[in-house]
Parts: C-alpha cells; structure tokens; sequence
C-alpha cells in the first residue's frame, strides 16, 4: 500500500500547526545534598548559570556551580525544610527582581520584596540581578558634579555623576553617615537614590529610614536590607539587585545613586559559599573571582552617552578597614576597581574634626572635571595649606620660637580644619560651600578666632540669604563666582555687624 504525496504534506502541516516556538522548560532534579544554604542536585544537565530553580517546599534558588555531575544551588530563602530526595524544577528564567517606580520610598528585600509593612508592591517590570556593564562606546566623560553637600568633598575630594567613589575606613568612623548625608542632599536635585544595606543590623536600618523619612528624603530613596540574620545567598546577590533597581531608572535617563554598606560584608558571605560549593580557597580563603565579583558589580555604574539616554548610575561602595590598614586584601581589591577613595582616619574622628576625612590619602580620579568653577576657584590652595598645616603642627608642638610665615600657615590651617568641620545630617548648598571657603582662601576668616568660625559661618549664611540672595544665585545658577567686588564688599559688610565672642574681646584688651 502506498502513501500519497498528498497524504505526507498533509501530516507535516498538522504537525507544524501543533508546533510551539517556546521551549517546554520541565526538567526536573533530585537534591542530594543540603546545608547552610547551598543544595546540590543531581538530573538537571540543562541548567544555565544564574538560572532560577524552585524546589518542592516552594523555596526558589539560583544555580551557582555547573560540575559534571551535579548542579550547586544557593538557596534564596529558607532552607530548613529541604530535604535530600526532594525535587527541584528548572523554571528557565535568570535570576531577577522587580523594577518600576512604585518600589521608590519602599523598604525591600534582596528579592525586591516588601519589607516595610506596607503591602506588597505593584510592579510588572523586572530586570536580571547579572547584566553586562555598558561598553566604552555607550559611555560619555564623567563631567557633571554629584553633590554631596559635605565641604571636605566637595572641595577636596569631588564626585561626578557616573562615578565609583569608594568610602573607606574603620568601624565606627562616620562611612554610612557620610552616604546617608548625600542621600539627604539629593533633594529637589533630580535624582534616585538606592541604599543598599549589607549584613547590617535590622535596628540600624530602621534608624537610617527613620532619618531619610525625617528629612523628606524617602520621595527618593529605595532602601534594600539583606540583614545579618538572613542566609548568605541573600546578602551575596544584594548589591546586584540593587544594582539591577537602579539601571532601569539609568537607562530611561534618570540620575541614580547607589550605595552598596559595605562590600566587605558581602564578600565574606560569597567566601562562605564558595567554601561551602567546595569552590577552592585562594588568599585569606577568598575565591579565585572574588575581584571579579566586585568588578562586574562596580563596572555597572556608569555615565551614559547621549544616544544612549544620557542617564549615569553613581556608585558609592563602603569598605571596612582593620586598624587603617588599607592594604588588605579586599580594600586593595576595590580601591584598583573605583575611580577613588574618601579615607576616614579614626584618629582624626575621636579627636573630634568630623566627618574625619583624611585629605592626605583620600583622592578622586576624576577630579575638577566634576566640579564648577567657582569651587575650582576657591579650592586652589586648600589641599596644599592642610597639608602643610598637618607638617608643620608636629614641628611646632617641640619648638617654641616660631617665624611669622609658620606662625601664619599654623593658623590658616588651624581655620581651614575648622571650616571643613561640619555637623550630622546638615548638608550644605554648594553656593554657600563656596561662599564660606572664598572666605577662608582670602583671608577674611584670619582675624576671627577659631572657636567663633563656626558661628561665623552659620551667620554669614543668613546674612547673605537675607540681603545677598541675588550673589548666592549667580553662583547656583552659572557655576561661576559673581563679581569679586560685590561678593568683597557685602562680606566686609556682614564683619561689621559681626560680633565676637567675649573671650575674644578679653583676650584683645589684654
């Protein structure tokens, strides 16, 4: 008997019309091994790197080690009920997390949930936690200044927009506070902003969104928490997910900054995987990648070109030191991946000139390009006077006799310390950043005693607000310092009205 032409085209159609272009995903595994978050199973061949498993008891994790016969799973969650024997299901889709405005002023987990207790969010949108970082091609120079409102940065040590700017130091020494205070001076400046919190205490993230809800700076924050009692899984993939948040607002052409607290944290939980996979330990029982771990997260952050959008993702990585020793392993590691360092030197905190940053060690590769003239003008010399200020005063503390230049440099720098002294949680605009240290770079500030330049500041501020607002505006709005003339003549009027303390006046009758 046989089959017609006819007959097998037919079959073929009938065949096709049945054919689905998307791939049935329903390959399944079997767990062989569980503990302290990581799970091995065995049957799942097809398994992609950083695909997302779920397994019997609901659980969900993500494929880390691809061996030759079995897969290594980090459990995304709890692990206690997983069992050896259970199954384990290939969902075929890489690991994400939701994205979208709505998770702007929310509190969420590593996995994008909420956990602030305000219901769930509302989001379809989602992005991978791993993504290529944006080539040379798709980048544009970092120009545009991030203010972060702090004097000592801002002059010293200044940061752009599509920067890495790594805060290092001890424990204790002012990292998160200098990252919370950015956050604060990002209002009204058209910018997102995303804490991420890594192995930090549940009660210390609380206190941070109670000071970003405080000053208003909510509107813009998204705060991830991956505390130090969730399992390491949790705390490795943060800062991706972090990351993935904030590049779907970059790539629409919106500013974003990121802080990652800290990375240290975050390195020490992909070392307890990786032990734990069996991965073999290098230096110090790091993994051979851990460099790299941080490298393709860092290399994310990013100013975009124009054809691309325009939008950059500023990234602030915290890293701690032990005893200032940044030549460890980690802090060395970061420091060659960001384009600077804003060192804190616990010295210089308990002896109480805060926020204790040491000019000395500290540098930004990007330099004045991310700063606007009038800071550029009036920073000139300041870097050099603290400097040589610090030289000197362990010179002068053995000798009593001084020349007038030393005694002189001795007491610029003195006033250029105190001036750079700023209080918690006061951010200050960049035009009376730069107001005050053309007061100090011209001398108006070496009559008035250390002690009152403070006040002197805070007086000079209101002064100018009420009678000189138009001053501060040309410097707002032009970047460029206004006529010297004017801006010389309104502070010589302030120093008329501008009272002493008593101690001072003592002192000058004597």
């Amino acid at each position: 008997m046989s089959i017609k032409a006819e007959e097998i085209s037919s079959l073929i159609k009938q065949q096709l019309s049945n054919y689905k272009d998307e791939p049935s995903v329903d390959e399944t595994g079997v767990v062989t091994y569980v503990g302290d978050g990581v799970v091995r199973a065995n049957g799942l061949d097809n398994a992609l790197s950083g695909e997302l498993l779920k397994f019997e008891n609901g659980a969900y994790g993500m494929v880390q080690n691809l061996e030759s016969n079995n897969v290594g799973i980090v459990v995304l969650g709890d692990f206690d009920t997983i069992r050896e024997g259970d199954t384990v299901k290939r969902t075929g889709h890489i690991m994400e997390v939701p994205v979208g405005k709505n998770m702007i002023g929310r509190v969420v987990n590593s996995l994008g949930q909420a956990i602030d207790g305000k219901g769930d969010i509302q989001t379809d949108q989602s992005n991978p936690i791993e993504k290529k970082a944006p080539g040379i091609m798709a980048r544009q120079s970092v120009s545009q200044p991030l203010q972060t409102g702090i004097k000592s940065i801002d002059s010293l040590i200044p940061i752009g927009r599509g920067q890495r700017e790594l805060i290092i130091g001890d424990r204790k020494t002012g990292k998160t506070s200098i990252a919370i205070d950015t956050i604060l001076n990002q209002k009204n400046q058209n910018m997102i902003c995303i804490y991420v919190a890594i192995g930090q205490k549940d009660s210390t993230v609380r206190q941070q969104v109670n000071t970003l809800q405080r000053y208003g700076a909510m509107d813009y924050t998204i705060v991830m928490s991956a505390g130090p009692s969730e399992p390491a899984p949790l705390l490795y993939i943060a800062p991706y997910a972090g990351a993935a948040m904030g590049e779907y607002f970059m790539d629409q052409g919106k500013d974003v900054l990121i802080i990652y607290d800290d990375l240290t944290k975050q390195a020490n939980a992909y070392r307890e995987l990786s032990l734990i996979l069996r991965r073999p330990p290098g230096r110090e029982a790091y993994p051979g990648d851990i460099f790299y771990t941080h490298s393709r997260l860092l290399e994310r952050a990013a100013k975009l070109s124009d054809k691309n959008g325009g939008g950059s993702m500023t990234a602030l990585p915290i890293v701690e030191t032990q005893a200032g020793d940044v030549s460890a392993y980690i802090p060395t590691n970061v420091i060659s991946i960001t384009d600077g360092q804003i060192f804190l030197n616990s010295d210089m905190f308990y002896s109480g000139d805060r926020p204790a940053i040491d000019a000395g060690t500290s540098v930004s590769r990007v330099g004045g390009d991310a700063q606007i003239k009038a800071m550029k003008t009036v920073t000139g010399t300041l870097r050099l006077d603290l400097a040589s200020y610090h030289e000197l005063q362990s010179f002068a503390q053995f000798g009593s006799d001084l020349d007038d230049a030393t005694r002189a440099k001795l007491d610029r720098g003195a006033r250029t310390v105190e001036v750079l002294k700023q209080p918690l949680h006061s951010p200050i605009p960049v035009e009376k950043q730069v107001l005050i240290l053309y007061c100090l770079t011209n001398g108006f500030l070496d009559k008035v005693a250390v002690d009152d330049i403070l006040r002197y500041q805070n007086e000079i501020f209101e002064y100018f607000d009420a009678s000189h607002k138009d001053l501060l505006d040309t410097i707002k709005k032009t970047g460029n310092l206004p006529d010297t003339d004017k801006l010389n003549s309104a502070i010589k009027d302030f120093e008329g009205n501008f009272q002493p303390s008593k101690a001072d006046k003592k002192e000058d009758n004597k």
